[in-house]
């Protein structure tokens, strides 16, 4: 993907060759080390969805969500156990809050009352659930998913592509929590994974085989590193200073086993990210590069819990991003339903 040289969509060589290999017979043979700028830009480009649901495509890696996977989604409902997926939404300030959201009640008499929600700051940033739209929040190189450029978006005043407004008819398909506190040497004795702790390809592919699930085309993933456990102990952190996160070569597993979305407890990158001279390289490669939509800041204590409990780490996932045309994300409460 060379968004100077292809506004759009990838070169007709380049969309024979993804048709002629499946992705694993693809990429297994391919360098998956990013550790430089460099890895990462060769990332971008062999990883690249432009072009493989047409040019005009808006939904990226969701196409992978069909019918029938909804169908197998909804069949993994047998005990009727849901469990929110989201944090409380943040009412105050703190050193790792990039907003909070301001309640006022308006009135209240005795025949009801009534308040208003304002947020100060953005959902977006790490306090608030919320799932970023492929489009336009992230950009490489001038950029956002199949190659609609910054000047689209400042005209438009808003996502003209591949908005949050795309999945206004909700999401619902497989999810999987992948509790990173299983693997070994990974978690402290409290429960939680340090700060600066990166979760690997190789890691997820352990942790398919410690939780006995295999991650397929269409399914969202979810990354436990029990964030909120930490914070409740010891007091909110600056995440800049470190975050336990995927680390960037999760975006070859993700392209290998056709991942709808990723969610995490935080920001789900790795921070330091361990790619010299690029910050949340992840965001860039799942929301530019894959067309994955990310889900921030979600809460998957319970549903580890949850999981762990009943032993079975697949579940319904469902979630509605609120309707709003050319929006950029959206504040969010997804659901697992066993």
């Amino acid at each position: 993907m060379k968004p100077a040289l292809m506004p759009r969509v990838l070169k007709t060589s380049l969309i024979l060759v993804v048709t002629a290999f499946s992705a694993t017979q693809l990429f297994a043979q391919s360098n998956r080390t990013i550790a430089t700028e460099a890895d990462f830009d060769r990332a971008m480009e062999e990883l690249s969805n432009w072009g493989r649901w047409g040019a005009d495509d808006e939904l990226g890696a969701a196409n992978l969500i069909t019918d029938e996977k909804r169908r197998q989604a909804a069949a993994l409902v047998t005990e009727g156990i849901t469990v929110s997926l989201a944090h409380d939404v943040n009412e105050v300030d703190a050193i790792d809050a990039s907003g909070a959201l301001s309640r006022t009640v308006l009135r209240v008499s005795p025949t009801g009352a009534a308040d208003q929600y304002q947020y100060t700051g953005s959902y977006h940033g790490t306090i608030h659930s919320h799932l970023d739209a492929v489009g336009c929040h992230i950009m490489y190189k001038g950029m956002s998913y199949n190659g609609v450029p910054w000047e689209e978006v400042e005209a438009a005043n808003g996502c003209p592509k591949s908005g949050i407004n795309v999945h206004n008819n909700g999401i619902l398909t497989r999810g999987i929590i992948f509790d990173a506190t299983l693997l070994p040497g990974k978690a402290t004795e409290q429960g939680w994974l340090e700060p600066g702790t990166a979760i690997t390809y190789d890691d997820l592919v352990e942790l398919e085989r410690i939780q006995g699930v295999t991650v397929e085309p269409g399914d969202v993933i979810l990354l436990h590193t029990g964030r909120w456990k930490r914070r409740d102990a010891l007091g909110p952190w600056a995440p800049r200073e470190g975050v336990a996160g995927y680390h960037a070569d999760v975006a070859y597993f993700m392209k290998e086993r056709g991942v709808a979305f990723i969610g995490h407890d935080l920001w789900n990158d790795v921070t330091p990210s361990g790619v010299e001279g690029v910050f949340l390289p992840l965001h860039s490669l799942a929301l530019t590069s894959l067309g994955v939509g990310i889900f921030d800041n979600l809460d998957l204590g319970a549903v580890a819990d949850t999981a762990a409990r009943l032993n079975r780490y697949q579940f319904m996932f469902s979630a509605a991003p609120l309707r709003i045309n050319m929006g950029m994300g959206s504040p969010i409460n997804p659901i697992a339903t066993f």
